[in-house]
């Protein structure tokens, strides 16, 4: 069964990665790459975002590395998966983050051990690229719907541009709170 472009934007699948209530009244959905400055900037913001409008905000994060650009990206996206395998996506998105410009081989192992992964596993699943077909089925949706450039953000399902700054994500958050209900929609469990 094929799933819509909607449905993909305002639903969620049980391998996606949520910080918040599932069923918040409000859902951010971010495409991102680990190695953009632009979502290094976005993460901080987003940090803020979700502190200030927790219970009612839930975040989806979804991987487009642009390897073309960005050469260590994709790599960084898997060693995310393999922390995720282990229970901790979150700890090791905000360290990859937090440590852009030290995202080869090694310094992944390291940010393993930091937060207490199994690292032998981790290395395995690593060189195996155990959890690069899941990147790649990510990458190969964001084009379809299509996603250009990272960092890119729907609230509710509705692109949000924030291209000229990470205020109109806030207002976008905002209006969904305040706009009438047809327009705010939860997250829900969908099957891929």
């Amino acid at each position: 069964m094929k799933t819509s472009i909607a449905t993909v934007l305002t639903a969620y699948s049980p391998p996606d990665h949520v910080l918040g209530a599932a069923g918040a009244s409000v859902g951010i959905l971010e495409y991102g790459d680990f190695e953009c400055p632009l979502c290094a900037q976005a993460h901080a913001a987003l940090k803020i975002v979700f502190a200030h409008y927790s219970p009612l905000l839930s975040i989806v994060y979804r991987h487009f590395p642009r390897k073309e650009i960005h050469p260590n990206a994709e790599l960084a996206a898997e060693a995310a998966e393999a922390a995720a395998a282990q229970g901790k996506f979150w700890q090791m998105h905000d360290l990859l983050f937090q440590n852009q410009r030290r995202l080869d081989r090694e310094w992944l192992s390291d940010y393993a051990e930091q937060i207490e992964l199994v690292v032998h596993r981790f290395d395995r699943e690593l060189s195996a690229h155990v959890h690069l077909p899941r990147v790649c089925d990510q990458v190969a949706i964001a084009k379809q719907i299509p996603v250009r450039a990272s960092p890119a953000f729907y609230v509710n399902g509705l692109y949000t541009d924030v291209s000229f700054g990470l205020l109109r994500l806030q207002e976008a958050v905002d209006a969904a709170l305040s706009g009438p209900r047809r327009h705010m929609v939860a997250w829900r469990a969908v099957r891929p």
